[in-house]
């Protein structure tokens, strides 16, 4: 009696053992490294530039343990966090203009054990140190821009159905569009018109209409549509530009109706990441005004190079930079810095019509950015400091059109460092609005480790609590739970790790809670056998009843905390995700183990044998 069959056993050691295998590549902790990609394809890494970045830091008096070729960039392994800083500061004066330094941690995992995909858990902010932004989408300016471009199409469309210039007015008031029309009779007739092709106005009982002025709003519909384009946009675009860090396993998601949490484990360098991530970039391609050009038509940009010039240029856009796929820094014939662009074919195709019939004419590329400045405000009778968006359009190049252009061409007149920034931020993608910082937390890197070892000590400790225990009160039936209690640990750490989780503080708790939720099951059980053997049950017998009758009570308990941690995941964010994963993981590891691994144990120690009394 209370044998198991062969198969069982062999179920139990295969999941231990590959526990221990896909455990093991926690054992190797990642190393702090310094990453070195090429901002353009023209610029393959090679051994050129391993011994480059040796000598630099040989020069710099910097140790490091390793410089290495990896996925198309050089690794350069460091000893410790403060080295990796200063082998940073070292590499930049060596590395400049086509390249892109990145702080990162590296694996260490032996080969042996990555060939078959295992891999370290991943450590979030609270645990690797980095830094936390939560950033506001300011969707206005995105209504206020949609809303200039409806005016422009509105004129398109009176302009097309024959209305009469002096018979009707469009005014843009930022929160609406003003119609005004010579008589009731016209006005009837453009609201049926723009309702049959702009069915998104609406009036308002505000601004009641007269019999010849109207105002018409954006329906709370499209405004949502257009919130809701922003926030995805920009959630692309950032996870595109936090690429170009090189940071591992950021966290990029939305919260609310126009914020977006991000979290950079690893990064210590805020100002940089500030850079890159909360610049709006864009570009609009437009012709050289000419002497027949309607005033109206006409709109004067500075110059980039030099302010004080100002240029003429048809307010007409060709395109804009969402067309833009590639976009990289290189050279002109003359060693002169350039960003090469490669447009998508729809966008190549409507830029060849447009520059093919004006050739030998100027044609101006204006960038559009976005920047934060700050001015003193009252409230409450106190003296803040606010933050406030101002948009900058300046003209970075203005050539004339020598032939008619496709879907590559390049644009000159850059220095070395706007090449490199604005490849950067156009292969990103462009962000549909503006981005405001509202919050920012760092984490160092000490503080961090030290978070890791309260953690793990907080482990140990309940860990060592629980052993003590079960090993006294309840004997050889302790070791049993204590043993399934190391293998459960084991089994659920190579869970998360095979699925990719990320560990966080909350995740620690949720192990230790694990562990207290897993010697639980084995006191239910083990109180149930020696309630069985008081009933006058033989030791086997009460083994066997004692398992069978508190699987019921063991299985009802666990899968409601499942369900729970299934809500707490579905419903939660960051640190509370975290918490549900180990919770959850946790949850079906301890089920394994202090059911069908202590019953293995048992068996091993009392199965099948003739015994008279036992240990518990």
């Amino acid at each position: 009696m209370n044998k198991y069959p062969l198969w069982k056993n062999l179920l139990i050691i295969t999941v231990v053992l590959l526990g221990l295998y896909y455990a093991a590549p926690n054992l190797y902790p990642p190393d702090p490294a310094v990453q070195i990609s090429s901002q353009s394809p023209e610029v393959v890494i090679g051994e050129r530039d391993i011994k480059r970045a040796e000598r630099a830091l040989e020069q710099g008096g910097v140790d490091y343990k390793s410089v290495e070729i990896g996925d198309e960039n050089l690794i350069v392994r460091l000893p410790d966090a403060e080295t990796q800083l200063e082998a940073r500061r070292v590499l930049q004066s060596k590395f400049l203009g086509e390249y892109v330094l990145a702080l990162n941690l590296v694996p260490t995992t032996p080969d042996w054990l990555a060939q078959f995909g295992g891999k370290p858990m991943k450590l979030g902010l609270d645990l690797s140190g980095g830094v936390h932004f939560l950033l506001e989408v300011d969707t206005q300016s995105l209504v206020k821009a949609r809303l200039e471009t409806m005016e422009q199409d509105a004129k398109t469309l009176f302009r097309e159905n024959d209305f009469k210039a002096a018979d009707w007015s469009v005014r843009n008031e930022e929160d609406g569009l003003r119609f005004t029309f010579n008589s009731p009779e016209l006005m009837s007739e453009g609201l049926a018109l723009l309702r049959g092709e702009m069915n998104w106005f609406e009036e308002r009982p505000e601004t009641p209409r007269t019999d010849s002025r109207v105002k018409l709003y954006l329906t709370d519909a499209k405004v949502k549509e257009l919130e809701d384009y922003a926030v995805s946009q920009n959630l692309t675009a950032l996870r595109s530009r936090i690429n170009s860090l090189g940071v591992a396993e950021p966290i990029v998601q939305r919260q609310g109706r126009n914020r977006i949490v991000l979290q950079l484990p690893g990064i210590q360098d805020t100002t940089k990441a500030k850079e890159i991530i909360g610049q709006t970039a864009n570009l609009q391609f437009h012709l050289a005004a000419r002497q027949s050009t309607l005033k109206s038509q006409i709109r004067r940009f500075p110059m980039k190079q030099n302010p004080n010039d100002m240029v003429e240029l048809e307010r007409r856009v060709i395109l804009e930079g969402d067309c833009v796929e590639q976009a990289f820094p290189s050279y002109d014939q003359d060693s002169q810095p350039v960003t090469v662009l490669h447009l998508s074919s729809t966008c190549g195709r409507k830029m060849h019509r447009a520059t093919a019939k004006n050739v030998g004419r100027n044609m101006g590329i204006v960038l559009v950015e976005t920047k934060l400045l700050t001015r003193e405000v009252e409230v409450d009778g106190e003296t803040v400091i606010e933050e406030y968006p101002v948009e900058e359009k300046s003209v970075i190049s203005y050539a004339n059109i020598r032939s008619a252009l496709g879907s590559q061409f390049q644009i000159e007149g850059l220095s070395q460092q706007e090449a490199n920034r604005l490849s950067v931020l156009l292969r990103a993608g462009a962000l549909a609005a503006p981005i405001f910082f509202v919050e920012e937390r760092t984490v160092g890197p000490s503080l961090g480790a030290d978070n890791i070892q309260k953690g793990m000590m907080s482990v140990q400790i309940g860990f060592a609590l629980v052993v003590l225990f079960m090993l006294v009160y309840y004997r050889v039936f302790g070791i049993a739970a204590v043993t399934a209690l190391l293998v459960n640990l084991v089994v659920l750490v190579a869970c998360m790790s095979i699925l990719g989780a990320t560990l966080t503080l909350p995740g620690i708790a949720g192990i230790v809670l694990t562990v207290g939720m897993a010697v639980d099951a084995n006191v239910l059980i083990f109180s149930r056998v020696k309630e069985e053997l008081k009933n006058g049950l033989s030791p086997q017998m009460a083994i066997s009843a004692g398992y069978d009758r508190a699987i019921v009570t063991i299985l009802d308990a666990n899968i409601t905390t499942l369900l729970v941690a299934i809500i707490l995941y579905a419903v939660g964010t960051g640190p509370i995700q975290g918490f549900a994963i180990t919770l959850f993981i946790g949850i079906l590891t301890s089920m394994f183990t202090a059911i069908m691994l202590t019953r293995s144990l048992v068996n091993a120690i009392y199965g099948g044998r003739n015994v008279k009394s036992l240990s518990i």
